[in-house]
């Protein structure tokens, strides 16, 4: 009887510390998980990582967040205008003809292309930029003209612009025109095109 009463209080003791050390892993575990973000913070701060600003801003220039985006320049204003060139029969027009927007900040325009021809197409955009120096300061984030495209006859699709004018654009440059054509892939235009705006930004 006094043998059980012992194994069993020895087994007790054994549960106690076996849950002391789990309790002791859990606690340290926790502690580690909070303090990721500020070493992730820290180590992408010192190595020139900006990937957390990057994603605060873009989610800044979307509405999804309240935290400001120190790097938008209030001081200036851009008109940027946008164009569109059809060299096909098919529609092909952005929803907005301009928008104002200050350097450093997210912006979104949609574009819409419908085929009106009765057979399948593929066809792709290629970007120009007015005054030619502005491209080089025009970031696209997410843009249509970097995919080719297979549309059915009579398909309507709609493809957004997203894009970031950097703040080191000179200063004399108030508008910029980013103007698109659509050509068919198959079709000759596109190897005209293609060569003397291998220079642009795509």
């Amino acid at each position: 009887m006094d043998q059980r009463n012992a194994d069993a209080t020895g087994l007790r003791g054994d549960n106690r510390r076996m849950f002391g050390k789990l309790a002791v892993v859990a606690v340290v575990m926790f502690g580690f998980g909070y303090a990721l973000v500020p070493m992730y913070r820290a180590i992408c701060e010192a190595l020139g990582i900006n990937v957390l600003s990057v994603s605060e801003r873009i989610t800044s220039g979307q509405g999804k967040t309240g935290r400001v985006n120190t790097q938008v320049d209030t001081s200036r204003t851009i008109t940027v205008e946008f164009d569109a060139n059809a060299r096909g029969p098919w529609d092909f027009k952005p929803a907005l003809r301009s928008v104002q927007v200050h350097p450093g900040e997210l912006a979104t325009v949609m574009y819409e292309f419908r085929n009106v021809q009765n057979r399948t197409m593929a066809a792709q955009a290629i970007p120009s930029y007015a005054p030619r120096q502005a491209g080089a300061h025009f970031n696209k984030l997410e843009c249509f003209c970097f995919n080719e495209y297979t549309l059915a006859p009579g398909e309507t699709r709609q493809w957004p612009v997203v894009f970031v004018i950097d703040p080191k654009l000179p200063k004399d440059v108030t508008t910029i025109t980013l103007s698109y054509t659509f050509f068919e892939v198959a079709g000759k235009g596109l190897q005209a095109v293609a060569a003397p705006a291998a220079g642009e930004r795509s």
